[in-house]
């Protein structure tokens, strides 16, 4: 089996497909599931984010991986295959690690070093063992890419080229209507960018933070865990009225369609004549904020598309060195990571070669004792022990090297080799090969979720 990604994200496609591509509701699982379930595959993951869609599995064939899993993308995206072929990339192998580990450390990101990537790669990893559709591989290796997400964050200056989607949103606002602080703010969502998106207004020091949802029970506990703010929920059903008493207003829900109209944000506006423009920050994917207000007066609307431009132009404006040091720390650990999997991958043969080795052993000793039935039980127990020290000293170095050779490229080799010369039986090597791996029970993350 071997690892291969399929995806589409905002470095290969226009923000206007993504949000005809965007997966809500119940449609990340129905892929994930779907993707599990096609032939060539074994394991599916999915990271679905507001900038990227990106199908991991394990697949035992690369060409018909990449048709079944294009049929899929095309399929529960309702776009056309031709269309989405066009902005769809694939990365199979050493190639797909590499992917996965930038992405981790935030280089692949819209704004290049920003670590909130990590906590959507954590809840990827969390639902693929929830549904079920990951197992060895694919923990293994989501568990290793958040480990040198954190590395790369922890040892290298990254976060200061780059920061959250919400506050580089934020700095755009900025520009336009002027320093955020004393400003009266209203967020529409309470998912975990709304989440971060009321923290950082809070922080920012805005004079009133009003926070709607429509599950209200989720307003009203992140409005609580920003009380010493002055946060405070209200209906959903209030928003229209509450945009006419903001100056910022944040915008991230799961919505299939438009929450903030035309219509409402245009007699906000209209009531608020003479003072500072109404600004919009739409992070939702599909949009939540009717682009149409551009038009207005008295709106100034920063959406995703705007963002991609802006951070376009921005990219490798700073902290050049940073991404370089992270570039090296992905190139070293997706060699470690490779090589660790080489070297794994002998061990079910090394492991049923000693276990037939014993077997021998155990069969000679049964013979010995029907031709010398009478031999004492202390020079029995001697003679055991001698032949299986000398079965040990001759199995030990081959193994060991064979072990530091299957991790090098092209190591693959000789596990075969050795299933050859001792004449393995390919179910012992098997049974070994499939056993159990352990999940672990908590997964590392920077935190946050945006992507």
């Amino acid at each position: 089996m071997s690892l291969l990604v399929l995806g589409l994200s905002h470095r290969t496609a226009p923000v206007g497909l993504l949000e005809r591509a965007a997966l809500t509701g119940d449609a990340p699982v129905q892929l994930l599931h779907a993707a599990a379930a096609a032939g060539p595959v074994g394991e599916a993951a999915l990271v679905n984010t507001c900038n990227r869609i990106e199908l991991y599995t394990d697949v035992d064939k690369f060409h018909a991986g990449v048709d079944e899993l294009s049929a899929l993308f095309a399929e529960h995206t309702g776009i056309g295959l031709e269309e989405l072929t066009a902005h769809l990339y694939v990365h199979y192998e050493d190639r797909a690690v590499h992917h996965l580990f930038s992405v981790a450390c935030g280089l692949d990101s819209m704004v290049v070093g920003e670590g909130q990537i990590l906590g959507q790669l954590r809840d990827a990893l969390s639902l693929a063992q929830e549904q079920s559709t990951a197992a060895r591989s694919l923990n293994e290796l989501f568990q290793q890419a958040l480990r040198v997400g954190k590395r790369a964050h922890t040892e290298t200056g990254i976060d200061r080229a780059g920061q959250s989607l919400v506050t580089f949103g934020l700095e755009r606002i900025a520009d336009a209507a002027g320093p955020i602080a004393g400003k009266r703010a209203l967020v529409v969502g309470a998912g975990s960018m709304s989440s971060l998106a009321a923290a950082t207004l809070a922080r920012a020091g805005v004079a009133e933070l009003v926070i709607a949802n429509r599950t209200a029970a989720r307003a009203e506990r992140l409005a609580a865990t920003l009380a010493e703010y002055g946060a405070r929920a209200i209906p959903f059903a209030g928003v229209a009225e509450a945009l006419a008493g903001a100056d910022v207003v944040i915008s991230c829900t799961g919505a299939a369609g438009i929450v903030l109209t035309a219509r409402d944000i245009a007699a906000a506006a209209a009531a608020r004549a003479g003072e500072i423009p109404l600004a919009l920050l739409d992070l939702a994917m599909p949009r939540d904020v009717d682009p149409g207000v551009q038009a207005l007066d008295g709106v100034h609307l920063v959406d995703l598309e705007y963002l991609a431009e802006a951070a376009a132009r921005a990219d490798g404006a700073a902290g050049a060195l940073d991404v370089d040091a992270v570039r090296r720390i992905v190139a070293q650990e997706v060699e470690s990571f490779g090589a660790a999997q080489r070297a794994a991958a002998i061990t079910p043969t090394v492991v049923a070669l000693r276990a037939m080795a014993s077997g021998v052993v155990s069969s000679e000793l049964e013979r010995l004792d029907g031709r010398l039935p009478g031999l004492e039980a202390r020079v029995r127990a001697e003679l055991a022990q001698t032949v299986n020290r000398v079965v040990d000293k001759l199995l030990h170095s081959p193994t060991v090297r064979v072990k530091q050779l299957a991790g090098e490229p092209g190591g693959a080799s000789y596990a075969e080799a050795l299933r050859e010369l001792f004449d393995l039986d390919p179910a012992a090597v098997q049974a070994v090969a499939g056993a159990p791996a352990r999940v672990p029970a908590q997964v590392p993350t920077l935190g946050g979720g945006l992507g």
